[in-house]
């Protein structure tokens, strides 16, 4: 049997991270970390009115999430975090070098639709350009799957937990 992975369950705004993330851990038998519940207040104030955070303001919740991952090396976890940029995930994997990347991915007009019927989430519909404009897909050097984000979240999650078997 082999170890246990961290995962970090990625995407846009709306994609269904906080969905899927713990019903991929309990998939997987792991615990699960809500990665927005690692922002600092400000951050959740800077984006509930509507305004994109910076990289200077996602370091430090970055490495937040990362030396979560790190604690849980070896023991298996899954925590959800955007990590649109290419240096948001190297930033994570310099913290704790095994993650691998579950990329929650599909068309921006479903993912709007269903933010748009969410409730109570800090993320307005208005930020979801900027998300995509950010977005940096995973590269062939990045241990991680794609997943398409159309279904019920029983169908993504078995799609996602089945494409993680399948990584080397």
């Amino acid at each position: 049997m082999s170890t246990p992975k961290v995962v970090v369950v990625m995407g846009v705004a709306g994609t269904g991270k906080t969905t899927i993330g713990p019903l991929l851990a309990a998939r997987l038998g792991v615990p699960y970390a809500e990665g927005d519940d690692f922002h600092p207040p400000a951050n959740i104030a800077k984006m509930s009115a509507g305004t994109p955070l910076t990289d200077d303001d996602r370091w430090p919740w970055l490495d937040a999430i990362g030396s979560w991952a790190h604690g849980r090396a070896g023991l298996g976890g899954v925590v959800s975090c955007s990590a649109l940029k290419r240096s948001y995930r190297d930033r994570l994997r310099a913290e704790a070098p095994g993650v691998v990347f579950v990329h929650l991915a599909g068309d921006r007009s479903l993912i709007e639709d269903r933010m748009s019927h969410r409730q109570g989430h800090f993320m307005p519909t208005a930020l979801l350009d900027s998300q995509f404009a950010t977005l940096q897909p995973l590269q062939e050097d990045e241990a991680g799957v794609v997943v398409d984000v159309s279904g019920s979240p029983e169908d993504i999650t078995g799609r996602a937990a089945k494409a993680l078997a399948e990584l080397p």
